[in-house]
C-alpha cells in the first residue's frame, strides 16, 4: 500500500523543475496527480502543453494515474477550472502543491511596473486562486460529511523573502507574500481538519540555472549534487502523507541532505519607556541596541550552510 493510495494531488507548474519532481515523488506514493502547467519560459513568456504531457506520461509509465490541466493559475476562474478538473478526473481533491512561479530579475530603480506585477501576480495571485477554489471544496466537503476532511495546502516560497535579495526586489516581496497567505490559511483550514505549510526549496531550476546564482546551483562534474531538485520531493510527500497531519503553519527548508525549521519572527528587543518617546529617548533604547550591528546583513540574512 501506498502511503497516498487513494489520494488526489494537484501540482502547479509541474511540467519541469521542482514541480514535475514533485508530482512524480506523489504518484510514487499513489496519489492521482493534476499535472498544471502553462508551459512557459523562466520569465513567463510563450505556452506549451508538451511539458505537462510529458509528466502525466512519465506518470502513467510508473503505473500512476495522472492528467493535465493547462490552466493559469492566477486567472480566478481558469484555477477554479483546476480544481474542477481534479474533481471531475478522480472525484475529489485532497493535495494542493503550489509551484508555478516564474521570475523577472532586475535593480529596484530599474523595474519596470509590468515587471513587478506580473512576478507578483503569478506568484501571490496563483497562490490565492488555487488556494481559495481548494478550501472551498474542502469546507463544502467537511458540511456535507458533517465532519473534517482529508486537506494539505503546501505552498512554495524561497528564503529570498528573508533575504531579501538584490536584484529581485519583486520575488522576495511575492515570496513574503506567499508565506503569510499560507500562516492566514493554515488557521482557516483547521476547522476543517486540514494543514497548511510553506516549503523554501534551495534546489537547482530555470530560475537558479542563471545569473548571480549559477555558479552555487550548479551541477557538480562528481560526488554528491547537493541541489538537485529531487531531494525536495520527499518532503513534499511527507507532508502531504498522513505522517504530518499535525503539522500546519510551518516554515520548512530542504536542500540535499538538510532540513531546517524556521520560526516566525519574534522580538529581539522589546522595551517599554518610562514616558512618551522622543527621539533622544530612542536613542537612548536604540543606539546602544544597534550599535556593532552591520546594516542588512545581521537581518534575516542567512547563510548558505
Amino acid at each position: 500500500m501506498g502511503l497516498l493510495d487513494g489520494k488526489v494531488a494537484i501540482v502547479t507548474g509541474a511540467g519541469q523543475g521542482l514541480g514535475r519532481v514533485e508530482a512524480l515523488e506523489l504518484a510514487r506514493h499513489g496519489a492521482s496527480v493534476v499535472v498544471n502547467d502553462l508551459g512557459t519560459a523562466a520569465d513567463g513568456t510563450g505556452a506549451d502543453e508538451a511539458p505537462a504531457r510529458g509528466v502525466v506520461a512519465e506518470i502513467g509509465a510508473l503505473g500512476g494515474k495522472a492528467v493535465a490541466a493547462f490552466g493559469d493559475v492566477a486567472d480566478f476562474d481558469a484555477a477554479r477550472g483546476i480544481v474542477q478538473a481534479a474533481i471531475e478526473a478522480f472525484g475529489d481533491v485532497h493535495i494542493l502543491v503550489n509551484n508555478a512561479g516564474f521570475s523577472r530579475d532586475g535593480m529596484l530603480v530599474k523595474m519596470e511596473d509590468a515587471q513587478f506585477w506580473d512576478v507578483m501576480r503569478v506568484h501571490v495571485k496563483g497562490h490565492f486562486g488555487m488556494m481559495r477554489h481548494t478550501v472551498a471544496h474542502w469546507r463544502d466537503r467537511a458540511k456535507a460529511a458533517g465532519g473534517s476532511v482529508y486537506g494539505r495546502l503546501i505552498s512554495t516560497a524561497s528564503d529570498a523573502f528573508l533575504m531579501g535579495n538584490l536584484g529581485q526586489p519583486n520575488y522576495a516581496a511575492a515570496k513574503a507574500a506567499v508565506t503569510y497567505l499560507t500562516m492566514s490559511a493554515s488557521r482557516e483550514v483547521q476547522r476543517y481538519g486540514a494543514t497548511a505549510n510553506v516549503i523554501l526549496p534551495r534546489a537547482r531550476t530555470r530560475m537558479t540555472n542563471t545569473g548571480p546564482w549559477a555558479g552555487i546551483f550548479a551541477k557538480p562534474e562528481q560526488g554528491f549534487d547537493t541541489f538537485a531538485p529531487e531531494h525536495i520531493g520527499p518532503l513534499v510527500a511527507w507532508l502531504a502523507s498522513p505522517l504530518a497531519a499535525h503539522v500546519s503553519g510551518q516554515v520548512i527548508q530542504a536542500w540535499g541532505k538538510h532540513v531546517r525549521v524556521y520560526e516566525r519572527p519574534r522580538p529581539a528587543l522589546d522595551h517599554e519607556n518610562d514616558a512618551e518617546w522622543t527621539v533622544e529617548g530612542l536613542e537612548k533604547v536604540l543606539g546602544p541596541f544597534f550599535a556593532g550591528r552591520k546594516p542588512v546583513e545581521d537581518g534575516f540574512l542567512l547563510p548558505m550552510a
